[in-house]
């Protein structure tokens, strides 16, 4: 069995203050918006500026647009945050080729479209608002995350 050093070579505390940063976040937003916070509906809202698809056109993404934005923002902000301060200016560096993280972000994305929603809306905020489809959603996430790992790693891969 495995300790906890090694699951965590660079430890677990950071990890834990993200969650609870998380959790609070997306807490804090329902509580005072009624919205539930996924990235994949935040990146779509982001685009509705820049597509006329009707699809990107919906009022649901035009008219929450603005505070996605932020949202995303500060996404990003945060993981910024983090290089600069927890990573103490060394940024982590994955041996997995670009094109592999590429394929992998295209496959994520259609995913998410594909389920409704992303990890994060159904996973952190579906399911912390007792939705049964999140549910249902993150088991299949997991599932297939599981498989995929397996075959990658039968394959040779990471």
């Amino acid at each position: 069995m495995q300790t906890l050093a090694q699951l965590f070579p660079t430890g677990w505390v950071h990890f834990l203050g993200g969650g609870v940063v998380i959790g609070l976040g997306v807490s804090l937003l329902f509580a005072l918006t009624g919205f539930i916070g996924g990235v994949s509906t935040a990146y779509s809202a982001v685009w509705s500026w820049f597509s006329k698809w009707p699809h990107f056109q919906s009022p649901r993404l035009v008219g929450t647009r603005n505070w996605r934005m932020f949202y995303g923002a500060g996404m990003i902000l945060g993981g910024l945050a983090y290089l600069l301060t927890g990573m103490h200016g060394h940024p982590f560096v994955t041996a997995v080729p670009r094109w592999q993280l590429a394929l992998g972000g295209v496959f994520a994305g259609f995913g998410a479209r594909m389920g409704g929603g992303c990890t994060s809306g159904h996973g952190i905020c579906g399911l912390g608002s007792l939705q049964w489809q999140s549910l249902v959603a993150v088991c299949v996430f997991l599932a297939t995350a599981i498989l995929t790992a397996h075959g990658v790693r039968a394959a040779g891969g990471f």
